[in-house]
């Protein structure tokens, strides 16, 4: 039986990943549960799975919650910070850890799961985008075994051929497609897009995620960043990795080999399918997701992706190829840009143009460890705030 850590359990990955755990109680235990502040839903969480421990964002929330939980008579323990985080992600008693933290924030309890030699299901983008070589290094040494859980790397990973325990093999790939919906605004004219509403940019068509995910596939920075990702995870070059857009969302990701011949995997826009691959496997374990009924798609539709309409895409593509500062820069930015517009303070192509004037006022430089990151990160979110600060609130990117 597998002990697991969820951090992010509140969050939409988490949820679906104690969705998939409750269908295999013999396979899986729940050893501990985090949340920043969502602590009533952190404690129903608790009643229904008494891990051994819970974390939250601060001591205060933690006193709260250890009293609630001590009335219920549970015996859960619960810490609190990054610490804990660190804690529940490396004790010597946990099999494997789902790092669905979203941000910045989900780094270090990521990296410490990987140097702990834990399975590692990773759904939390940042800690491949600004700590690319780092944490690939650290799941080298760690002996950790990494999994991914975003739908489209997780197709990829499931079309590899994998001859042993150290991972996929891609020696005979290509290239390697992702796929994109295109989210809300694939057709909209680019007036529509200037104006677009917090509320328009959340709407995905296809699946539902948190607000900031949701925002990101709305500018398509979401596979920008998992064009970056894509490169540390599968040791890609960035001209092998492509990005095609598919408004079913029904092949999640594809793989071209050397000989021509291209595997594409399928499933329902649901999570929980790549979720119960990660815990299963190498076995598959039912998921809760539904069957795809072929005869009901009609039609599979593909469109190169528009640079103009998606300029989040372009500067991830830019930032790929500048170096590993700039994708820390580019992630930072886009951080405080999202909040920015989800605040109603600036307008939805004032992020693009926020990223963009962060990264020229920022120079490149070599990135040796976690204080390096940790700098870049703290420059540019200063250095956004400002650029976030100058804007119109309807202005944008140049067009």
């Amino acid at each position: 039986m597998q002990s697991i850590t969820i951090l992010g359990s509140t969050g939409s990955i988490g949820v679906n990943a104690l969705d998939v755990i409750s269908r295999h109680p013999e396979k899986f235990r729940i050893f501990a549960l985090t949340c920043h502040t969502q602590t009533g839903k952190l404690l129903e969480q608790c009643r229904q799975f008494t891990p051994a421990f819970a974390v939250v964002g601060d001591e205060a929330a933690a006193d709260q919650l250890q009293a609630h939980l001590g009335s219920a008579g549970l015996p859960t323990r619960v810490l609190a910070g990054a610490d804990g985080l660190i804690k529940v992600s490396s004790d010597s008693r946990v099999d494997c850890v789902v790092a669905a933290i979203v941000g910045f924030a989900g780094l270090r309890p990521a990296l410490a799961a990987a140097s702990s030699g834990k399975r590692l299901l990773l759904a939390n983008k940042e800690a491949l985008v600004t700590a690319g070589h780092l944490f690939m290094r650290a799941v080298e040494a760690g002996k950790s075994q990494l999994i991914p859980l975003d739908s489209e790397h997780s197709a990829i990973f499931q079309a590899l051929p994998h001859r042993d325990s150290s991972g996929p093999d891609v020696s005979a790939v290509r290239r390697m497609i992702l796929t994109a919906s295109g989210g809300p605004f694939r057709e909209a004219s680019l007036e529509d897009i200037r104006n677009a509403t917090p509320e328009q940019a959340i709407a995905h068509p296809n699946w539902s995620m948190g607000r900031k995910i949701s925002v990101d596939s709305a500018t398509m920075m979401n596979k920008g960043l998992e064009v970056i990702e894509a490169r540390w995870l599968f040791n890609m070059p960035v001209d092998k990795i492509e990005v095609v857009v598919h408004p079913e969302s029904v092949i999640h990701s594809m793989v071209e080999f050397g000989d021509g011949a291209v595997l594409a995997q399928l499933g329902d826009h649901d999570m929980r399918g790549p979720i119960a691959y990660g815990l299963g496997f190498p076995e598959r374990i039912h998921s809760g997701a539904a069957y795809l009924d072929f005869p009901r798609l009609k039609r599979l539709r593909f469109e190169a992706p528009d640079f103009q309409r998606f300029p989040c895409l372009r500067l991830a593509f830019e930032a790929l190829r500048s170096g590993e500062w700039a994708a820390v820069v580019l992630n930072a930015a886009n951080e405080v840009a999202v909040a920015a517009f989800l605040d109603r303070q600036i307008g939805f192509l004032d992020i693009p143009r926020v990223i963009e004037d962060t990264l020229s006022l920022i120079p490149g430089c070599d990135i040796g460890s976690l204080d390096d990151i940790d700098r870049i990160d703290a420059e540019a979110r200063a250095r956004a705030l400002v650029c976030c600060g100058g804007a119109s609130g309807r202005s944008g990117v140049r067009l």
